[in-house]
């Protein structure tokens, strides 16, 4: 097998665009929490790129992407990086270096668990955050990882994730909703105090370079610098900018147009069209980024008038956002654009449908009954959350012993 370069040039660069994706979430989370928690909540994003990429190298690709057992894990053919090296793999990404595709689905990891950190800012433990990560990782994200992109039992029935809605958005967001269910609310919540953003133009920043870097992370998944790349880029681009604006005109027609709602509705855009970016044509985006922020902003309206206090709504964006984006694949997926992928029920293949409802529900109940169970175990090892006291003070002196 030959090394295309450009292929090769292509994937090195969407590894890079990633990565920055995870620096973009902790600007966009940072700046929706108090000012005495900005450095806890960017700390909690940016920490698992250290904790995951060493992770991931030590065993997580091997068990995401290793020999298939029985449907549901890769074996440990890959531990160490064992037989992971500068030439191409003779199952993944075959025309660039193994090494250039376990980079590129590393990222993909090291931002997954950092979104759940999303629903638990202003309470949990630092301690317990690391602790968690480690474990969701193991046994969350890499086994489901496995079932869909590593040759798993939902692969071979036909299931399409192209960059991720089920492995990524759909798991995370799950995820999140259960852990801050077990976390509990925040020290008054629902009491009046003021828990609005305090920094907006970090939320801009952060959304900013989320939608520079999806780029990689969708366009990227083509896994070839062809025309599939440029299906997924642009695709992913119309989403975006249709689901920014939707957002915007829902929040303008219940009070102002808000520079935190069109950046929320941009990433929602993002969300929704990873799934399909690369198995439907590109100005599908305007329908799938329209209805996710339909979905997406009344899920947020629903969401608060609980006791749930799922901090920054990352089951309401990302879960029900990846959640739509799976279903539109559904629908929209057309092998015109993708000859390895499906028809969806618009070119009359209604199997599709079913097989992708099938791969949400799995993915539903595993990441939140998986998280639930770690959750409680945690909790009653170490507990999850800070003490009232250090929660009053401010995570970033309580847990870090720095201001911002």
């Amino acid at each position: 097998m030959l090394i295309n370069s450009g292929d090769n040039a292509w994937l090195l660069t969407s590894s890079a665009l990633v990565m920055l994706m995870t620096p973009g979430l902790a600007f966009f989370y940072g700046g929706m929490v108090r000012r005495k928690n900005i450095l806890s909540t960017i700390m909690m994003s940016f920490m698992t790129l250290g904790l995951i990429g060493v992770l991931w190298v030590l065993y997580g690709y091997s068990l995401c992407f290793g020999k298939d057992i029985g449907g549901i894990i890769g074996g440990l053919n890959y531990i160490g990086l064992n037989n992971v090296g500068q030439l191409p793999s003779s199952v993944y990404a075959t025309t660039v270096p193994h090494l250039t595709f376990m980079a590129f689905q590393g990222m993909f990891a090291i931002i997954t668990v950092a979104l759940i950190t999303g629903a638990v800012v202003e309470r949990m433990k630092f301690s317990a955050i690391l602790i968690f990560s480690i474990i969701w990782f193991t046994i969350v994200y890499c086994p489901i990882a496995h079932w869909i992109w590593g040759g798993g039992w939902l692969a071979k029935l036909g299931a399409l994730d192209f960059a991720g809605g089920s492995v990524v958005h759909i798991n995370a967001g799950v995820s999140a909703l259960a852990l801050a269910i077990v976390l509990g609310p925040r020290k008054g919540y629902k009491d009046g105090t003021n828990m609005t953003p305090q920094n907006i133009p970090f939320i801009v920043i952060g959304a900013g370079l989320l939608w520079f870097g999806w780029f990689g992370f969708n366009a990227g998944s083509a896994l070839t610098s062809g025309g599939l790349a440029s299906n997924a880029f642009v695709a992913t681009n119309i989403s975006a900018a249709a689901a920014a604006l939707s957002w915007m005109l829902l929040n303008w027609f219940y009070h102002r147009p808000t520079v935190t709602g069109i950046a929320t509705g941009a990433v929602a855009g993002l969300v929704a069209i990873t799934p399909a970016a690369g198995y439907v044509k590109p100005i599908m985006g305007i329908p799938i980024g329209i209805g996710v922020s339909v979905i997406c902003f009344y899920m947020m309206r629903l969401r608060n008038k609980t006791r749930i206090d799922e901090s920054l709504d990352v089951w309401a964006c990302h879960g029900m956002g990846g959640t739509w984006g799976a279903l539109a694949t559904g629908i929209f997926a057309t092998v015109t654009v993708n000859s390895a992928g499906a028809n969806g029920i618009i070119y009359g293949n209604l199997v599709l449908l079913g097989k992708q409802l099938l791969a949400i529900i799995v993915v539903w109940v595993y990441s939140f009954g998986m998280t639930w169970i770690v959750g409680k175990l945690i909790d009653k090892a170490i507990g999850l959350r800070v003490s009232e006291t250090e929660e009053s003070i401010g995570l970033d002196i309580s847990q870090h012993g720095e201001s911002a």
